[in-house]
């Protein structure tokens, strides 16, 4: 592709696509093989060898992990037509999970990663329910079936069980563990073989006979599937008619695009049959045209705008990722849903009210670049240097103004003071943290009112400790940090009412506010609803806002032990002014001051997270770990074999598993290993709770 070009490919031959996982299922290595058999790439990268392409950052290569989600495109043919495939390989780990969530915002289709010994982990999971939320089409790959206990029928079972039941195998595995040597076709009913990793020819030839009964039980179970898409197909089916693999491959791509099937494939995907993933990208993944338009609203009259994907519509487009490159500044990725747009041109970001310049526009290859003149609909770009945009904006043509759904981010769970170690390093931080935190949204920086500490909160001590080295490699900024602290939260038990008057006179102009509130407990996980009750102008229209500006001020800070208030309904219902002396700070002391009096007689509780685990032990060691678990206040849902392993499936406070892998890897002498990711707050036991006040206080 010459410099400055992009390509124009029919929508219809445009695929969107997301390779998503637990960690350590191999997506990186995945995505690395596509990229080299569709000829994106002439060497391959290695994880292990801290040479993956899409793996770009030093912390990514030191730890063989992704961290940062990577976009790339490539191109690959399928029955003579010349289709385009942008990928986005996003991270395995619980503390990444953002860059997932936004990932699949803006993606038509993806590809979930199971590891074959395993079958379906706890961020396996995690993955699905953010895909299941953008109701995204997937199918699935068993992975590292050429190991020692893997299981393409275990695997594929756990996926009926644990995520969905309308989880149907597309193919099946020849050969096993060392012996795998290649796949069935469950729609052609062919064989595709390899002699050697190393192969770069697919062998298509006909199903060993040690396979043909399997293979007809599994395709039976195929079509009884694929033709509940289809009337006309069920009544073939029905009366015993033949029926054609063109019309299965097309009513099964119906199936996968309404997410109503979900093909279920596997093998080893650092051989050339990895190339079966992309044909099947092709065959049942959606392109920009066949998934449901995205939905905005007018940001002036708050009408509903739907978006019709076409380069001869107004350009809309969904900043969903900011980089800081070291190279070119700030870089803002975006998916373009219509229109086409040169660069140079003006576009209004809608979200904020704002006119920005579209200058230098990249299409990104992991971390390498390369400029273009234009993009058009169903791209996925960046943007160099965007003043005003941050993740979840919408850029727009300047004549219209549509505002399209934001992406919602976990809260923190994890929380560790922070100081610079020098004067220089001082001044430094904060230019630094102005960066990170533009970059991840799950990322809070502030200041401790009492103790004047610099606390940065994430999604766990991974999370956190990445963030501090990035400081130090990208910023040059040197800092002590202090032991992680769990993000505790507070909330209300039952209704309380409460009324406060801020009155101040001092020789002039005084000040006066009054407001009578109610705070009512909301279910967990609602967040705060403020509602506004009041009636024949006791408190003038234009002091409601300030109201609710001081509650929002007292949400910040909990009158148990200073944490965030959560879950919390304030009903204002009632209040006075003065004609002179009220303001807008008047009235936001005033509901500050209802809020807390009211928090205090409605039964405060403190909360904490909870997380789900999964730890895996050799059966002798069973026991050990239910008995720790529950000396760490956890609970044991049960039991199962898998991989070798027992697992061992529960949930625990955050607080007591600080030093969990120390202690686990003692208790089973090395072999034992564990996942967690965030399950759901839960109310603290009072003389836990009583403890953590007075740590609190102390402080």
């Amino acid at each position: 592709m010459a410099k400055g070009q992009n390509i124009k490919v029919d929508l219809m031959n445009l695929r969107n696509i997301g390779i998503i996982a637990h960690i350590d299922a191999g997506k990186t290595t995945t995505t690395e093989r596509l990229l080299f058999f569709s000829g994106k790439t002439h060497k391959i990268g290695e994880v292990h060898d801290g040479a993956a392409t899409m793996d770009y950052m030093e912390q990514e290569k030191e730890r063989g992990i992704t961290i940062s989600s990577a976009a790339t495109t490539c191109f690959w043919e399928r029955f003579g037509v010349n289709y385009r495939i942008n990928i986005i390989d996003t991270p395995g780990h619980v503390d990444f999970t953002a860059e997932v969530e936004r990932s699949l915002r803006v993606l038509d289709g993806a590809v979930v990663i199971f590891d074959g010994k395993m079958g379906v982990e706890p961020q396996s999971e995690t993955v699905w329910r953010q895909a299941d939320k953008y109701n995204v089409p997937r199918f699935c790959f068993v992975n590292k079936l050429n190991l020692v206990g893997g299981d393409f029928y275990m695997s594929l079972d756990s996926i009926k069980e644990r995520l969905s039941k309308n989880a149907v195998a597309l193919s099946l595995p020849i050969g096993k563990e060392y012996a795998l040597k290649g796949m069935v076709d469950l729609i052609e009913m062919k064989a595709y073989t390899y002699d050697d990793i190393d192969d770069r020819e697919i062998k298509i030839c006909d199903i060993p006979e040690d396979m043909q009964k399997i293979s007809k039980e599994y395709r039976l179970k195929l079509i009884e599937r694929i033709v509940e898409m289809d009337d006309d197909l069920m009544e073939k089916y029905l009366e015993g008619e033949e029926i054609s693999i063109e019309d299965l491959r097309k009513a099964l791509r119906l199936g996968v695009i309404k997410t109503k099937i979900f093909p279920v494939m596997g093998g080893d995907s650092r051989t050339i049959l990895s190339t079966k993933i992309l044909d099947t990208v092709i065959d049942v993944l959606p392109s920009p045209l066949e998934i449901d338009p995205q939905v905005g609203f007018d940001s002036k009259t708050e009408a509903e705008i739907v978006v019709t994907p076409s380069d001869d519509q107004p350009f809309t487009a969904l900043v969903f990722k900011i980089l800081n490159d070291p190279h070119v500044g700030s870089l803002s990725f975006f998916r373009v849903y219509s229109g086409e747009l040169e660069k140079g041109t003006y576009v209004r970001n809608a979200t904020k009210g704002k006119k920005e310049r579209l200058g230098r526009l990249i299409l990104m290859h992991a971390n390498h670049r390369e400029e273009v003149d234009v993009v058009r609909t169903g791209d996925i770009a960046a943007v160099v240097g965007l003043k005003h945009s941050s993740t979840g904006d919408t850029l727009c043509d300047e004549k219209t103004s549509i505002v399209l759904e934001k992406i919602v981010f976990p809260e923190p769970v994890l929380s560790m003071a922070i100081e610079p170690k020098t004067k220089a390093d001082r001044d430094k931080m904060g230019e630094a943290f102005g960066h990170l935190v533009k970059e991840d949204p799950t990322l809070f920086v502030h200041t401790d009112s009492e103790t004047k500490e610099t606390i940065i909160s994430g999604m766990g001590e991974l999370h956190l400790e990445i963030i501090v080295d990035r400081m130090r490699r990208e910023f040059n900024v040197e800092a002590n940090t202090g032991a992680p602290q769990v993000a505790y939260k507070e909330t209300i038990s039952i209704p309380a009412d409460s009324e406060a008057k801020f009155i101040r006179q001092s020789g002039g102009r005084g000040q006066y506010g009054h407001c009578v509130l109610t705070v009512e407990p909301m279910k967990s996980g609602d967040g705060y609803e403020f509602v506004n009750e009041v009636k024949g102008g006791a408190i003038p229209r234009e002091y409601i806002p300030s109201v609710e500006k001081g509650v929002k001020q007292a949400l910040l800070s909990g009158v148990l032990a200073g944490y965030p208030v959560v879950d919390v309904k304030v009903r204002l219902r009632d209040g006075s002014y003065h004609e002179v002396d009220s303001s807008d700070v008047a009235f936001q002391i005033a509901g500050s001051m209802a809020f807390r009096d009211a928090m205090k007689k409605a039964k405060p509780l403190l909360l904490e997270p909870f997380m789900k685990l999964e730890v895996y032990v050799p059966e002798a060691n069973v026991g050990d770990v239910t008995g720790m678990l529950s000396s760490k206040r956890g609970r044991i849902d049960g039991t199962e074999m898998k991989g070798g392993l027992y697992v061992v499936k529960g949930s625990a406070p955050l607080s007591e598993l600080f030093g969990f892998s120390n202690v686990l890897r003692a208790i089973s002498s090395g072999r034992g290993s564990f996942s967690m990711e965030f399950y759901r707050y839960e109310k603290v036991p009072v003389q836990v709770a009583e403890k953590i006040q007075v740590v609190s206080k102390l402080k």
